[in-house]
């Protein structure tokens, strides 16, 4: 008995030290931007000035525009917060973001984003490197991203337009309304699916099809994987390297490596060939891009798990931002009816000159498109916020502050497209934002849905172009409106960090 209450004095013994630790630790963290001589927002123990992820009710990304929009009020030009007990830099001011961004990117160069390349190989994409590694392959990939490349790619692309017009003229039929986004969803996984893979998804004629299963699964978003992300990945990433945590879920994972290693291994046992992403990785993998394109080659080749690392973030980042922009831009465009009318003129104007059909010249034409899906991309960014590591101590331009290395930078770009400094009424959905004179009015770094600088999203134009095609492939056959099935305001996915709807997006298709 004796023995039971000694273990337990002395159990309540560590569990209080440990307790004492912790807050005296969090309590010396959190004056790091006071002895900075930083502005900082006041942080709350334990998770800083974010929310509880198990309790959360809005996206990561609204809580860092409020921090934004907060730091603006009070006309700071920069500030700190802190993710849990970690110091984070906010740049607030537009020269600030330009500097990191691009001016003084040598600073910059990393996200700081968690991967483990030696259990998880996929999570070692060129969204996530950093460093020398994220230089080699950066240049090696940007060839395979030029506009004569997406020229190449772009039957592979339209080929996909016709699941979608027979999966539109069927709800159509039946006089549903229609589930714009998971309609879209399937669109730009079959896209991605062909044009990074060479593979037939058949997401519309398969209901379970195993890249849509997967796909949803990558962006659903899980409480268990942010607490984890939030605890250890993000605040001991060498650790959870140690510890052999995985970036990806496990299944997926293997199912993507898997898909990659049979096509490789496919095309290249059979000679055969294909205008699509795998084979430009293909080709780079032999040196053949690097001979073509004229630019020096290191020597080193792509590896079979770099090439399945691409095609990966190619898919992650290609099919749910290209979906959800488009889901945006129609639902805007149903709520706008002259809007939506003015796109559909401009389509048929642009396709009488191009004899009716969708083509690379023609999408590049569609002046007015363009302003409505900048215009999509500032009320919606895909992505809320990118992050930045400082990879040595930086000194701020005219402040006495130094960013110490190591330190996490955040860039807020939804806050910065809510500035009603830059865009006045910035609820209101208004393409005229974005007409030349207009934009030249602005500061460059005042719209930056896909980033900015030598980080800028590689797959900008691909991702532009199948918005592109989808939209006016569906705008020329038919109008849209919203549907009463719609849940109005539209809300955002909680546990995602690409800027969502939550639930379905129901719109109603009128036969033109």
């Amino acid at each position: 008995m004796l023995f039971f209450d000694s273990l337990t004095k002395d159990i309540v013994g560590v569990v209080v030290t440990l307790v004492v630790v912790v807050i005296a630790y969090y309590k010396w963290s959190y004056q790091y931007w006071k002895r900075k001589n930083v502005p900082f927002l006041e942080p709350s123990f334990p998770f800083g000035n974010t929310t509880n992820p198990l309790t959360r009710t809005e996206t990561l990304g609204v809580t860092i525009q409020k921090v934004y929009q907060e730091m603006k009020n009070r006309n700071w030009k920069h500030g700190g917060i802190y993710l849990t007990s970690i110091p984070a830099y906010c740049a607030i001011d537009l020269e600030y973001v330009k500097n990191i961004m691009t001016k003084d990117f040598q600073y910059f160069v990393d996200r700081g984003s968690y991967y483990n390349e030696k259990d998880d190989p996929l999570s070692a994409h060129l969204f996530a490197i950093g460093g020398s590694k994220w230089r080699n392959l950066r240049t090696k990939l940007t060839p395979t991203f030029t506009s004569g490349k997406m020229r190449q790619m772009f039957q592979t692309l339209v080929d996909c337009e016709s699941s979608l017009l027979k999966k539109i003229e069927l709800e159509y039929s039946k006089k549903s309304p229609i589930d714009i986004k998971e309609v879209l969803g399937c669109f730009t996984t079959d896209i991605i699916g062909s044009c990074a893979f060479g593979l037939e998804c058949k997401t519309f004629e398969q209901e379970n099809s195993p890249f849509r299963v997967y796909g949803k699964k990558l962006f659903q978003g899980s409480t268990s994987r942010n607490l984890k992300r939030t605890l250890l990945t993000q605040s001991f990433p060498d650790l959870a390297r140690k510890l052999g945590v995985l970036a990806l879920p496990e299944d997926v994972s293997n199912f993507f490596m898997k898909v990659v290693n049979d096509s490789v291994s496919y095309r290249e046992k059979n000679s055969f060939t294909r205008n699509d992403f795998l084979q430009l990785l293909i080709n780079l993998k032999n040196s053949k891009i690097a001979e073509e394109e004229g630019y020096q080659h290191d020597g080193k080749t792509l590896t079979l798990e770099e090439i399945a690392a691409q095609c990966f973030v190619f898919f992650l980042a290609g099919f749910e931002t290209s979906s959800t922009t488009m889901t945006f831009a129609l639902y805007e465009m149903a709520k706008n009816q002259e809007i939506q009318n003015k796109v559909r003129e401009e389509i048929s104007t642009v396709l009488k000159k191009h004899d009716g059909k969708i083509t690379y010249e023609s999408i590049q034409d569609m002046k007015y498109m363009n302003q409505v899906i900048d215009e999509t991309l500032r009320k919606y960014p895909p992505v809320p916020f990118v992050t930045r590591k400082c990879i040595a101590d930086y000194k701020i331009p005219d402040e006495d502050i130094v960013i110490d290395k190591g330190t996490t930078v955040m860039i807020p770009i939804l806050g910065i497209h809510y500035d009603k400094d830059y865009y006045p009424n910035p609820e209101k959905f208004d393409p005229e934002r974005f007409t030349e004179e207009n934009k030249n009015a602005r500061h460059h770094y005042a719209h930056i849905p896909f980033g900015e600088g030598p980080r800028i999203c590689i797959g900008m134009r691909f991702g532009l172009m199948q918005s592109k095609v989808g939209l006016t492939s569906l705008l020329k056959n038919y109008k849209f409106t919203v549907s009463k099935k719609t849940k109005e305001p539209l809300k955002m996915q909680v546990q995602s960090f690409i800027l969502a709807a939550e639930g379905e997006v129901w719109l109603d298709a009128h036969k033109l």
